[in-house]
C-alpha cells in the first residue's frame, strides 16, 4: 500500500471510531480515592489549554526527607527533639514558617522515632533520624500521597522548628509494585476497542483527550479511573482510534509549585503529532505501519558474537544532508537510506563489503531541541579563520534542523524532523522503518544509541513529561529534592523500579517493532548494572537472539564508585557481557586527556602523532620511557583491556593488566572478556582525530603524512581484540574545523563529503561557546592551507581503512572469543626496555582457531617517520608472506608492500609510518 494511501485509512479508521459513542472508563476491582479538592473536573476546554495551569499554590518545600518504603522515612541531617509529623493538605496549602504554627493543612499523623539501618539503596543519604508511620496510618499512606504532605519536626510548644517535603521514589516503589508487571501502559488497541494506561499514582485526577488530528480541536475528553494495587488510571474507549491523537489532563501536587494541571502527553507514546505536541494512537503490529517487506526484514548474519562487531557512528542527517546525489526532499530524512544508488549509500555498501557490520545511528527517538516544523537551514559562508560562520550557526541554533539529540522527549516515538511529514504520526514510523531494511539489505546491522540517562526537560517545563504526571519521581534528586544535572541535564533515576521499567520496556519496542540489532547507552553508569542486565535479559527474548549491548561507562556524579547502586560503569560491569568504551588506548594514541584545552593540547602528543620521536615546538622534551608507557597503554588496548592477560611491561617486569595504573588511580584491565569492550580512538564527541592531530602533530608535517597517521590509530583499533567502534568520516579524515562539541554546531560543521574531495577543514572557527577560549591556538592552524588534505590524501585513507577492515575480518584472532583465546594465541613481541619504542608488534597463533584463516598472524605499527627493525627470535625460521590484502593490486597504501621478513634472524623491516600484517 503506498503511504499517502496508508495515512488515508489511518484517519479514516479514527474518524469512524470517534463518530460512534464514547465508551466510558472501564470500572477496576478497586480505586484509588481521592479526597475532594477545590478543582472541578476538567471540560473540554483544558485538552487545548496551557500545559499547566496552577489551581492551588503553594508556599513550596525543599524535599529534604526521604520516604523508604511505605511507612518509614529519613530526615538526614536532623537531631532528634520535639515530634514529627506528616501534615496534608489536597490542596497543597500548607504553610510552615519556623517559630510558627503549621497552617493551610487538613490534617496531620504522627511518627515516632525508631532505630534502624537505612536500606542499602538509601544509604547515600548519611546519618539523621529514622521515622515510621503506625500500622493504621501507614494504610491511610497511599491516599494521603496525592496530596502535599509536608514533614514538620515541632517545638514543644507546636511551633514549627524545621518542615520539608519527602522524596517519593522510595514509597511508591514499595506502595506500587505490581505496576512493574504491566505490559500495556500507553494506548493499547484491542477488539473491545482502545484503552488507555497512564501510571501516576499521585495524581488527584487523570483524564484523556482524544483529537481527530494533530492539530485540530479536541474531539471529546473521558475521566479515567485508578487501580488502588498499581496506580495506573485507565480508560476504554469504543472503537479502534488508530491514526487519532491524545492527551492526558492530569491533577497533581508539584512539590515547588501547588495543585497544577497539566496537559501531557504520554511518556509511552510511539508516535507524536508535529514538535510532539499530542501523542499519535497506533499499533505499531498493525500491518497498515509495515512497509512491504518488513516481517521478512532479518539483519545480515555477521556477527556470531559481539567481538565480531565493526561499528559505524552516523548522524541522520549527516549523512545525506550534504549528498547532492540524493533526492531534494529525501536529504537529511530516513529515506535518504532508501536512495541506494546515492554517493553516501555506495559508501556503506563498500564499507559493509569490507567488514564494517553494524551503523549505530546517533539518537533516533523524539528529540527535545529540534523544531519539526518550520526549522531553518542558515546561509554559512566565510574565509577559513572567521568567526563569521559560527556567528551564523550558533544565532540559529535554537532554530534549525540540527542537534545531535542527546535530549529526549519521548523514549518510544521516533524523531519527526527525520520523516518527510513530520505532522503525519504513521509516516516517521514507516520510514524509519524502511532506512532499518535498506541498511540491512545493504548488509549492515543496525544499532542505535539511546539515551535513558536523563530527559530534555524536567520539573513543570512544557517539554517535561515524566515530571508532569508523577512528580519527583523519575528524576534522580540530590538531599534538597533537586533533579541531579551532573549527565548535562535532567537525570533520571533508572534504581527507581517505573523508570528502570520505562528503559527497559522502550529498548524492548525498539528491538520488536524497528528490528534494532544493538544499542549504545548514553552515560550508562548512571544507571544501575541489575537494570542493564534485566535489559539485556529482555531484548533477548524480544529478539529471539542476543541483542549486543555496549555503552559509556564513565564512573562520576551522583553515582560516581557506587555511593547509590552498583552501576554499569567499566569496572562495575565486568562479567556482565555488556561492553563499555575503553579510554585506555584511546588517550595513549591521541595524547592527553578528552577534556584538555590550552597549551595542553599542543604538548600532550599521543603514541601516533609525535610523542618523543616527533616532538612539536610546544611538546618540549620528553624521556623515552614516556613513549614506552604509551606504547604498554596501546598494547594494553590490543589485548582488549583484560584483567587477566599478562604482557611485559616497559620496565621489564610482567604484569596482569588490572595491576597496570591508568589515569592515576583506575586499572589499566578491566573486563573480563573480549566483548566486554568497545575500541577506539574518535567518536561524536570532542574534536576529531584529524583536527586533534592539527593541534599535535608538528606543523611541518605533511598532508599525506597527516592522512598516515589517521590510518596508523585506525590499525590499533582494527587489530585490537574486543568490539572496533569508528566516528563516520573518521575514514575520509573528517574535520570539524577544529569544533570540540558540534552538538548544535549546525550542518555547516558536522558535514561529509561522500565525492571525497574535501575534509572541511579550515571552513571557519568552531562556535564560540565551547571554542572560543582556544581561538588564539585554533585561527593560525585553519589559516594554513598547508594542513587541508588534497582529494588524494582523503583517498589513500578511504582504501586503507578499507583495507584494515578486510584484514580485522579475514581473521577470527583479531575476534577472539574468551579472555583465555586472549591469554593463549596474543603474543606481544619487541617489549621490555630494549624495545623499539616506536613500534607495537604481536604474534597471533591460529592453529586450531575456528575461522583464524591462517596459521601464524603477525601485526606491526610502525608510527616512526623512519622505517624500523624489529628483531624477534622466536619467529625465526617461520614462513611469513604478507597478508593477501597488502599483495593485493588495489591495496589503498602501497608503502605497506616494501615491508621485509628474514626468517633467517626472524628480523621484520617495516616502512614509517605503517601498519602491516604478515601471515603464514
Amino acid at each position: 500500500m503506498q503511504q499517502r494511501t496508508l495515512m488515508a485509512a489511518l484517519v479514516a479508521s479514527a474518524v469512524a471510531a470517534l463518530a460512534a459513542p464514547a465508551g466510558q472508563a472501564a470500572a477496576p476491582t478497586t480505586a484509588l480515592t481521592a479526597s475532594p479538592t477545590a478543582a472541578t473536573a476538567p471540560t473540554l476546554a483544558a485538552c487545548d489549554g496551557p500545559h499547566e495551569t496552577v489551581l492551588a499554590r503553594t508556599q513550596g518545600f525543599d524535599a529534604r526527607a526521604l520516604w523508604l518504603d511505605g511507612g518509614r522515612a529519613t530526615w538526614p541531617g536532623v537531631e532528634p527533639g520535639g515530634s514529627f509529623k506528616l501534615y496534608y493538605a489536597a490542596a497543597a496549602g500548607i504553610s510552615a514558617a519556623r517559630g510558627a504554627t503549621v497552617g493551610g493543612a487538613d490534617g496531620a499523623l504522627s511518627l515516632a522515632l525508631v532505630e534502624t539501618a537505612l536500606p542499602a539503596r538509601f544509604r547515600y543519604a548519611g546519618d539523621g533520624v529514622v521515622l515510621a508511620l503506625t500500622e493504621a496510618d501507614r494504610a491511610r499512606l497511599p491516599s494521603l500521597l496525592a496530596k502535599q504532605l509536608v514533614l514538620v519536626q515541632e517545638n514543644q510548644d507546636g511551633t514549627v522548628r524545621d518542615a520539608t517535603a519527602l522524596q517519593v521514589p522510595g514509597a511508591l516503589d514499595d506502595i506500587y509494585a505490581a505496576a512493574e508487571g504491566a505490559n500495556d501502559l500507553g494506548a493499547s488497541i484491542g477488539k473491545g476497542g482502545t484503552t488507555f494506561k497512564l501510571w501516576a499514582p499521585t495524581a488527584q485526577r487523570v483524564s484523556v483527550c482524544l483529537f481527530d488530528s494533530g492539530s485540530g480541536k479536541p474531539k471529546s475528553i473521558t475521566g479515567m479511573r485508578a487501580d488502588a494495587k498499581t496506580g495506573i488510571w485507565s480508560a476504554n474507549l469504543r472503537g479502534n482510534l488508530s491514526g487519532g491523537y491524545y492527551k492526558y489532563v492530569v491533577d497533581v501536587v508539584a512539590p515547588r509549585t501547588g495543585l497544577v494541571r497539566n496537559v501531557v502527553t504520554d511518556p509511552y507514546s510511539v508516535s507524536l503529532a508535529a514538535d510532539s505536541a499530542r501523542s499519535y494512537i497506533a499499533d505499531l503490529a498493525d500491518p497498515r505501519l509495515a512497509p512491504p517487506g518488513w516481517n521478512k526484514d532479518a539483519p545480515p548474519p555477521s556477527v556470531k558474537a559481539q567481538p565480531d562487531m565493526s561499528i559505524y557512528e552516523l548522524h541522520v542527517r549527516d549523512f545525506s544532508i550534504n549528498d547532492q546525489s540524493v533526492s531534494v526532499a529525501n536529504r537529511g530524512k530516513y529515506t535518504a537510506f532508501r536512495e541506494s544508488g546515492s554517493n553516501g549509500m555506495k559508501h556503506l555498501a563498500m564499507l559493509a563489503r569490507a567488514g564494517v557490520t553494524d551503523v549505530h545511528l546517533l539518537p533516533v527517538y523524539d528529540l527535545g531541541s529540534v523544531p519539526e516544523k518550520g526549522c531553518v537551514a542558515p546561509v554559512v559562508h566565510g574565509a577559513p579563520d572567521s568567526d563569521q560562520q559560527q556567528k551564523i550557526v550558533s544565532a540559529n541554533a535554537q532554530q534549525d534542523c540540527y542537534n545531535w539529540g542527546y535530549d529526549p522527549w519521548h523514549f518510544n516515538a521516533p524523531e519527526g524532523s527525520y520523516s518527510t511529514d513530520a505532522s503525519d504520526g504513521a509516516r516517521r514510523i514507516v520510514e524509519l522503518r524502511e532506512m532499518v531494511m535498506a541498511l540491512h539489505k545493504t548488509g549492515l546491522r543496525v544499532g542505535t544509541d539511546v539515551v535513558y540517562n536523563h530527559t530534555y526537560r524536567g520539573g513543570q517545563h512544557e517539554r517535561s513529561v515524566l515530571d508532569r504526571i508523577v512528580p519527583g519521581y523519575y528524576h534522580r534528586l540530590n538531599l534538597k529534592g533537586d533533579i541531579e544535572q551532573s549527565t548535562c541535564c535532567f537525570n533520571t533515576a533508572t534504581e527507581n523500579r517505573m523508570m528502570a521499567k520505562l528503559m527497559i520496556d522502550s529498548a524492548e519496542l525498539w528491538t520488536r517493532h524497528y528490528h534494532i540489532d544493538s544499542f549504545r547507552f548514553d552515560l550508562m553508569g548512571h544507571q544501575p548494572r541489575a537494570a542493564m542486565v534485566a535489559l539485556q535479559a529482555r531484548v533477548n527474548k524480544a529478539a529471539g537472539r542476543h541483542v549486543n549491548l555496549i555503552g559509556e561507562g564513565w564512573n562520576f556524579g551522583e553515582v560516581a564508585d557506587g555511593v547509590r547502586f552498583v552501576q554499569a560503569s567499566q569496572l562495575s560491569l565486568n562479567g556482565s557481557g555488556i561492553g563499555t568504551f575503553s579510554d585506555r588506548a584511546r588517550d595513549a594514541v591521541r595524547g592527553g586527556g578528552a577534556g584538555d584545552s590550552g597549551a595542553q593540547m599542543i604538548a600532550q602528543q599521543g603514541f601516533v602523532n609525535g610523542l618523543v620521536y616527533d616532538a612539536n615546538a610546544g611538546a618540549g622534551l620528553r624521556p623515552v620511557a614516556d613513549l614506552m608507557k604509551a606504547a604498554d597503554m596501546v598494547r594494553v588496548g590490543l589485548a582488549g583491556s583484560l584483567r587477566s592477560y599478562r604482557m611485559q611491561v616497559h620496565t621489564g617486569e610482567v604484569r596482569e593488566l588490572q595491576s597496570i595504573v591508568y589515569g592515576g588511580n583506575q586499572p589499566a584491565g578491566y573486563a573480563s572478556e573480549p566483548g566486554e569492550v568497545v575500541n577506539y580512538v574518535e567518536n561524536h564527541d570532542n574534536q576529531t582525530l584529524y583536527d586533534i592531530n592539527a593541534f599535535k602533530l608538528p606543523l611541518s608535517t605533511t598532508s599525506a603524512d597527516r592522512a598516515r597517521v589517521q590510518m596508523l590509530a585506525a590499525a590499533v583499533n582494527a587489530f585490537s581484540q574486543g568490539v572496533a567502534y569508528y566516528h563516520a568520516g573518521f575514514e575520509i579524515l573528517r574535520s570539524k574545523s577544529m569544533d570540540r562539541n558540534s552538538f548544535e554546531s549546525g550542518d555547516w560543521f558536522n558535514r561529509l563529503d561522500w565525492t571525497y574531495q574535501d575534509n572541511y577543514f579550515g571552513t571557519g572557527l568552531p562556535p564560540e561557546a565551547d571554542n572560543g577560549k582556544d581561538y588564539a591556538l585554533i585561527q593560525p592552524l585553519l589559516a594554513n592551507r598547508a594542513l587541508k588534505p588534497t582529494p588524494l590524501d582523503i583517498a589513500f585513507a578511504r582504501d586503507t581503512f578499507r583495507d584494515l577492515l578486510r584484514i580485522r575480518a579475514s581473521s577470527s584472532l583479531f575476534r577472539m572469543r574468551s579472555a583465555e583465546d586472549v591469554r593463549q594465541r596474543l603474543h606481544f613481541l619487541n617489549t621490555g626496555p630494549l624495545q623499539v619504542a616506536t613500534v607495537v608488534a604481536a604474534r597471533l597463533d591460529g592453529a586450531g582457531y575456528p575461522g583464524a584463516g591462517f596459521r601464524t598472524v603477525a601485526y606491526f605499527i610502525n608510527v616512526d617517520k623512519v622505517a624500523q627493525t624489529v628483531v624477534a627470535s622466536s619467529e625465526a625460521g617461520r614462513a611469513y608472506k604478507l597478508h593477501p590484502v597488502h599483495a593485493a593490486p588495489e591495496a589503498g597504501d602501497k608503502r605497506a608492500a616494501e615491508a621485509r621478513f628474514d626468517a633467517a634472524s626472524g628480523s621484520f623491516t617495516i616502512p614509517a609510518r605503517t601498519a602491516v600484517v604478515f601471515v603464514e
